[in-house]
């Protein structure tokens, strides 16, 4: 006795409506957001232009970092760290999963 209920026809023309508005958005492919696939590589650490983008940031985590350059996050991960190598930055705090840096004044 379970089962679907019917639909009115009103309720049925409003559900037809709504997939022909779904098909039209698809095939126009304008319309439709197209997704990038994040960056493998880091962008360069002695670029200026990378580090005054860092320096603006309060707090650097490999979320943020990765988010801000299009990155993935162990691409970012291992970013942080060469600039904490460097010199550019500094380790605040963090655990295992989760590291924490800010710009070195």
């Amino acid at each position: 006795m379970g089962g679907k209920k019917k639909l009115s026809l009103k309720q049925m023309e409003r559900t037809q409506s709504r997939k022909d508005v779904r098909k039209e958005g698809r095939s126009g492919g304008s319309t439709a957001s197209e997704k990038k696939t994040p960056g493998v590589f880091s962008p360069d650490y002695r670029s200026q232009k990378v580090i005054g983008e860092l320096k603006k940031m309060k707090v650097l985590t490999p979320y943020t970092v990765a988010s801000r350059f299009d990155l993935r996050l162990s691409v970012a991960k291992d970013f942080l760290e060469e600039l904490e190598k460097r010199g550019v930055i500094e380790y605040v705090s963090g655990s295992a999963s989760l590291k924490i840096y800010k710009p070195s004044d």
